[in-house]
């Protein structure tokens, strides 16, 4: 047997490639994504319509929100980003069952009595609820037995408002199988006709720890981001994994056989925009992930933010990009190429305001080219545009 490498040249953006795909998204390319939160939610509602096999590896670290009471009550991973990307990948026509996408996406609201909240709760659960009695049977009972498993083992005083109920199947899912999220994700998959794969990129109940410049400790994703709290005075030297929230007990996490088998299939890696530490660097600290991504010869592209991110304080675009790099060296060896791990950075410096400015010599010196081409519009500003970006992504593969 022998090992071929096979280049070409790309054209970007490539109107023919691109169509060629829209044509047949069902046969569409295997573009994998290390992400988390809400950022690239957008981009993934336009990829359905481009492939249908997109890999999406999310952070299951997210310690805010509704996530965080249902982390905080059952000592399980947080799903809440996990519940946005499979909507966001959720079949948008009409045989995607817009009746279970609705109620996924349904909230509770956030000022009403507890016992009010209660029996709403549990009329979702019986199907007695507007909701769920226009979902038609077996969906319609597979959503309510979810929901009702939850009902049974929601603590006394489980706290409601605002919460998710999307959310809340997924624990209650996951509750009913063993403490797995592999079942209920793929079932979750399944009604909403999720067009690719979305995964954990571990299922342990770990948080995130960020060590700063100045030498102090935060521990926990909600206190780095700058949404939830105070954005951080210090930039972030290093992130890492803790066993618990609020006390330092330092842990470390692998690869799972089917997140690495994914990572090996893939035809496009990226690092995509969004919270620079706890969305993206967050998925890259598993053992075996440095590794995977060395051993597949696709091409590898990172995408910066395009508008200031308070997790990248103190940082220019170099430091960052050299920072990715580092963590994957963790676990693919400090002799590992940077071309193995990184290829591409993409970027509309005409339109977009990179924080920390880029240095073309230095990107160039790291052996990584830079693509500099029409990705935000005056609609989408200072974000960009997601069929520019997703057009960009498609014509390298």
């Amino acid at each position: 047997m022998v090992d071929v490498r096979v280049t070409r040249t790309a054209l970007v953006p490539d109107p023919l490639r691109v169509s060629r795909y829209c044509k047949a998204p069902e046969l569409g390319p295997r573009l994998l994504f290390f992400s988390g939160g809400t950022a690239l939610d957008q981009v993934a509602s336009r990829l359905q319509h481009y492939s249908h096999n997109t890999i999406h590896l999310v952070t299951p670290f997210d310690s805010g929100g509704s996530s965080a009471k249902l982390r905080q009550a059952f000592d399980m991973p947080a799903i809440g980003d996990l519940r946005n990307r499979l909507m966001a990948l959720a079949d948008d026509t009409v045989l995607g069952h817009p009746e279970v996408y609705q109620l996924f996406n349904h909230r509770l609201p956030p000022n009403a009595s507890a016992e009010s909240l209660h029996d709403t709760l549990i009329e979702l659960a019986t199907g007695r609820h507007s909701l769920t009695t226009a979902i038609n049977d077996p969906m319609r009972q597979l959503i309510c037995n979810q929901l009702g498993f939850f009902i049974k083992q929601m603590p006394p005083g489980f706290d409601l408002r605002g919460a998710s109920i999307g959310n809340l199947i997924l624990a209650g899912g996951y509750l009913n199988n063993h403490q797995q999220l592999d079942p209920i994700i793929f079932l979750f998959s399944k009604l909403v006709h999720v067009r690719g794969i979305v995964r954990p990129t571990v299922s342990e109940n770990y948080h995130l720890s960020a060590v700063l410049d100045d030498g102090s400790q935060v521990l926990g994703q909600h206190r780095i981001t700058g949404k939830e709290v105070a954005p951080l005075a210090s930039g972030v030297a290093h992130v890492g994994l803790s066993a618990q929230c609020d006390a330092w007990v330092p842990v470390s996490a692998s690869l799972s056989d089917k997140s690495l088998r994914l990572i090996e299939s893939a035809e496009l890696i990226c690092y995509p925009p969004g919270s620079f530490h706890t969305s993206v660097m967050a998925n890259l600290l598993p053992r075996g992930v440095g590794c995977a991504v060395r051993d597949n010869y696709c091409p590898k592209v990172y995408i910066p933010n395009p508008c200031p991110d308070p997790e990248q304080i103190g940082r220019t675009q170099q430091q960052l990009i050299t920072t990715l790099l580092a963590t994957l060296r963790y676990d693919a060896g400090n002799e590992c190429p940077n071309q193995a791990l990184l290829g591409y950075i993409l970027v509309d410096r005409t339109n977009g305001n990179y924080p920390g400015g880029i240095d073309d010599k230095a990107i160039e010196a790291l052996g990584i080219q830079l693509i500099d081409t029409p990705l935000i519009t005056s609609k989408s500003a200072p974000y960009y545009d997601p069929d520019l970006l997703i057009t960009a992504l498609m014509s390298l593969v």
